[in-house]
């Protein structure tokens, strides 16, 4: 294949749907991998079957995704250009009032999910010169957010992983890097009953459509964090420089 390739998880809506569609328009093959099959129907109709194969996919089930990766690498000649470990959840509320199941599905899903994604695309991916790991992270990865805790540390996790496994695959000639916006408008933020008092504040500002042309960016460069919009940046950059304000800052910003 003389495409370049992306294998995009959670691809059905939001940031992944949005992604498959910007990177398709550049003449990329995309890889629609989501629990959601109506979805990932729809949006192969949209970018066209020729340009695209998808599969139900649950990236919590090691199976299931190295079932996914075998399918994409039949339509790729064994090439992966780019893996998008988009798929996440996201429950918001007081620790102790989300169930147990809930907490451990978002670890299923924002841990599991990941580390599965990059085991099973890794032989691809080092078939393939100059490849990229992209893996959705957050904002909530530079500080523990209270009433979204197990989520946030999930985040945490991805953000370790992503800057381990950018020194390990360095040898492979694969760039590993992270997204770590602030809220982003989809329909996993929309759905939320229980707002953080930092989705209160901040608001959902950024689009799917913004967070696909920064993933695009990082297909095509070597930075580990890419760390979206000047407000998170300013934040981010006081926090590290005076990490005494860390704690007062996020309760102040949770009322």
């Amino acid at each position: 294949m003389e495409k370049k390739t992306i294998f995009i998880t959670g691809a059905a809506s939001g940031i992944g749907r949005e992604t498959a569609i910007f990177f398709a328009d550049k003449g990329w093959f995309v890889g629609l991998f989501d629990l959601n099959e109506k979805g990932l129907k729809e949006l192969a109709e949209e970018i066209g079957v020729e340009n695209c194969c998808h599969q139900l996919t649950d990236v919590s089930d090691y199976e299931s995704i190295q079932s996914a990766v075998e399918l994409f690498a039949q339509k790729t000649n064994q090439k992966m250009n780019v893996l998008f470990n988009n798929a996440g959840i996201m429950k918001m509320g007081p620790f102790e009032q989300l169930s147990y199941q809930e907490h451990a599905k978002t670890i299923q899903v924002n841990i599991m999910g990941v580390i599965n994604g990059i085991y099973a695309s890794l032989d691809l991916l080092k078939n393939t010169p100059k490849s990229h790991i992209i893996s959705m992270c957050s904002s909530s990865a530079f500080y523990g957010v209270p009433d979204l805790s197990t989520y946030s540390a999930s985040k945490f996790f991805v953000r370790g992983l992503t800057e381990a496994l950018n020194i390990e695959f360095e040898k492979y000639g694969i760039t590993v890097t992270d997204l770590m916006p602030l809220f982003v408008a989809t329909p996993m933020v929309d759905m939320q009953e229980y707002q953080t008092g930092t989705l209160r504040l901040f608001k959902a500002k950024l689009s799917a459509q913004d967070i696909a042309k920064i993933a695009w960016k990082a297909a095509h460069k070597n930075k580990i964090h890419w760390v979206p919009g000047i407000l998170l940046k300013s934040l981010t950059f006081f926090g590290n420089l005076f990490p005494f304000i860390n704690k007062p800052m996020m309760k102040l910003f949770n009322h």
